[in-house]
């Protein structure tokens, strides 16, 4: 006679009431004969592990928990578990990488439990503690060689930074064109640049000029405008006017009725080594944001140039930031950046900011290579036609 079919619903659903009651043992014994015979669900490999977590079987846990995994690679709750066997195990960087994961996945779900927020709650409180740990432990080592973070270039304090989870790595991410093997720096050092300090020193003559436009508000336009050859870009301040412009040098030709209102600073520009490439460079112009306006976010479209921003009229809370890093806006003070770095501007006072922005060579670039790069980008504007004047 034929033995009946072995009911592994029914076993399963045993467990779960085994489960329920308390008795982790009878409930794990149930589990691992559906597991054995290969009809496990991932709910049903993850009851399994958690009634082996609750024995204190971490290792029968884990491999129940690689079940769950393989069948549902997010499961938060598998994930956390994950992390949760590692921390026990004294393993700060594997429990966090499983808790991470977690986090990472739990953000992809709309209406999460309320057992699972607390898990989750737990789960970065121990990822912020194990970050904590881990610092303590840096320090503790460059403290015992001899080694003060801030005596050392910038850059290590940024790296330090970076690994205990303080900021973020942004790199060279240009729209239009990328050209390799350029240093990733988001701000560059003024003292490097022999011109800069005759343009800081000529900061008052320029604001000057620069009042005399904002009294009469005749030669601005916005900014960011739209071009109706080409789809329209998505931009919070497109042909907005709280974000304008007063051209002396715009897309490579110099514009004559602005230029006259500003001899002063079209003389404090001579000398500095600003690209003349034809219909596109030299861009030179005043930067007006009027108040509480944000430039939200964005990328340039070179990284063949750097920006150059010499503040004019700045009232307070005005800032810069460029990848992981924001700057202040002072009067006078240059800020030179790489804007195919990720990068977004504030004003945040009441008043309103403007600055000198122009944009020079990356120092990098040797003659023969801007020659080349000049005769590139032209022949760019010129395909398939010359552009219009």
């Amino acid at each position: 006679m034929a033995s009946a079919p072995i009911d592994y619903q029914a076993i399963a659903q045993a467990g779960v009431a085994a489960w329920q009651r308390g008795d982790a043992a009878a409930a794990r014994g149930a589990f691992d004969q559906v597991a054995a015979a290969g009809r496990a669900s991932p709910q049903l490999w993850l009851l399994l592990a958690q009634a082996c977590e609750a024995l204190g079987d971490l290792g029968a846990s884990d491999q129940a928990l690689d079940g769950v995994l393989k069948g549902d690679s997010r499961n938060p709750y598998a994930l956390l578990m994950k992390g949760d066997h590692q921390a026990a195990r004294g393993d700060d960087r594997a429990a966090n990488s499983w808790y991470n994961m977690a986090l990472s996945s739990a953000a992809q779900i709309d209406n999460l439990p309320q057992d699972l927020i607390t898990r989750l709650d737990h789960a970065q409180a121990a990822v912020n503690a194990a970050t904590g740990r881990f610092e303590a432990h840096l320090n503790g080592a460059l403290a015992n060689s001899g080694i003060d973070p801030a005596a050392i270039a910038p850059r290590f304090g940024e790296a330090i930074d970076i690994i205990a989870g303080r900021r973020e790595v942004f790199l060279q991410q240009p729209t239009s064109f990328f050209y390799p093997g350029l240093a990733n720096i988001q701000f560059f050092e003024n003292g490097d640049f022999a011109w800069v300090a005759a343009l800081e020193a000529a900061a008052p003559a320029m604001r000057k000029e620069v009042e005399a436009i904002l009294s009469k508000e005749s030669g601005l336009a916005p900014y960011v405008v739209g071009d109706k050859n080409r789809p329209m870009r998505e931009h919070a301040l497109l042909n907005d006017p709280k974000w304008s412009a007063f051209y002396l040098w715009e897309n490579g030709a110099l514009v004559a009725d602005n230029a006259a209102r500003c001899p002063n600073s079209m003389a404090a520009l001579i000398g500095v080594p600003i690209p003349h490439i034809a219909a596109r460079s030299p861009m030179v112009l005043f930067s007006v944001l009027r108040p509480h306006t944000h430039i939200p976010a964005h990328n340039g479209m070179l990284n063949t140039r750097l920006i150059c921003h010499i503040p004019l009229i700045v009232p307070p809370d005005c800032r810069l930031r460029v990848g992981n890093e924001t700057r202040d806006v002072e009067f006078g003070k240059a800020l030179i950046f790489d804007d195919s770095i990720e990068h977004e501007a504030w004003n945040d006072s009441d008043e309103t900011r403007v600055i000198l922005l122009f944009e020079i060579w990356r120092p990098e670039l040797i003659e023969a290579e801007r020659r080349a790069l000049t005769v590139m980008y032209e022949a760019i504007n010129a395909y398939p036609g010359a552009p219009a004047p």
